[in-house]
């Protein structure tokens, strides 16, 4: 004789995860959740007040007609017209552009074959560590002074003085419209070269030795190594290097303010000194904001972008 078992009615089965829930919810009540996040509350509205305010009032403000002294004036896309409509913006882009472009081909590759060149020198690899890193301790400011002494138009210039030793007269680093943003590119190369040097050198030192050791086992070459070990174990880095160091030289500011700024004719004008002049020599900080808001959703779109295609490239 057989017996057949019949199945168990669906509402038992429903039932099952409201009362897992239940238990979970009691489980964590009994474990003084709300007590914390009640203490932790205070501190979140702080954060969110002083980290997500600022942003929540640029946004009002690029709608609105405002110099922050008298009342705001709404003007809805008045200002986002006003600045898409200004004939310095499309100059503005350009050089910016032509900032980022110079940049990467110049400023990127070089802190990656000194991490490479530290990491391969076995000995005495923190004196190089320590030389490399040294730009950045001194102060932006400080320099882009010192730097603006060696771009001198006359021929006391310390960079005229070395060209001088060649027979080749005085050149007019920032003054030229032509050598004025590969001037600036050059500084702030040298200047902020080292932070990538160092992160570069933490993800090598995460590269197992195995794969060296075995390399050379193999008769392989340092140049071998460098290319089918040392920048392949360093690719998710490099990715992440090159989205911030674009994302910042879209923001270039300093250099070309206190080098130029923004002449000679416009030639070293950015978006970002666009948006100090809306705001400090204008006072027009509803245009301001608007751009800044403009700027904030490419940059955004460009990352939400970027880590895409990035994320798909290391899918295939």
């Amino acid at each position: 004789m057989t017996t057949t078992s019949s199945p168990a009615p669906a509402t038992a089965r429903a039932a099952t995860p409201p009362v897992r829930r239940r238990a979970s919810f009691s489980r964590w009540r009994s474990r003084g959740g709300p007590a914390a996040v009640v203490l932790a509350l205070p501190a979140f509205l702080v954060f969110l007040y002083f980290a997500w305010g600022p942003i929540v009032r640029a946004v009002v403000m690029s709608f609105e007609k405002t110099n922050l002294v008298g009342p705001s004036i709404w003007v809805g896309l008045g200002n986002f017209t006003y600045v898409l409509a200004d004939p310095l913006l499309p100059r503005a882009i350009v050089n910016t552009l032509w900032y980022a472009f110079l940049a990467f081909v110049f400023g990127f590759p070089l802190p990656i074959l000194l991490a490479v060149f530290i990491a391969e020198v076995r000995k005495r690899s923190w004196v190089f560590s320590a030389l490399a890193y040294l730009p950045v301790v001194v102060p932006p400011v400080v320099s882009i002074l010192l730097w603006k002494t060696f771009y001198d138009p006359g021929s006391s210039g310390t960079f005229n003085t070395v060209l001088g030793w060649f027979g080749v007269g005085p050149w007019p680093w920032l003054n030229s419209v032509h050598s004025a943003v590969p001037s600036i590119v050059l500084e702030t190369t040298w200047a902020s070269a080292g932070t990538a040097v160092i992160i570069y050198l933490a993800a090598l030192a995460g590269v197992r030795t195995e794969l060296y050791e075995a390399a050379e086992l193999d008769g392989s070459g340092i140049w071998s190594r460098i290319w089918h070990i040392t920048l392949p174990q360093m690719r998710g880095v490099i990715l992440i290097m090159l989205l911030l160091q674009i994302i910042g030289t879209m923001q270039i500011f300093t250099e070309p303010y206190i080098f130029t700024g923004g002449g000679p004719q416009n030639s070293t004008l950015t978006v970002l000194l666009m948006i100090y002049d809306y705001a400090f020599v204008n006072s027009d900080y509803g245009a301001a904001t608007a751009l800044s808001v403009l700027l904030a959703v490419v940059l955004a779109l460009f990352s939400f972008a970027y880590q895409w295609l990035t994320r798909k490239w290391g899918t295939d």
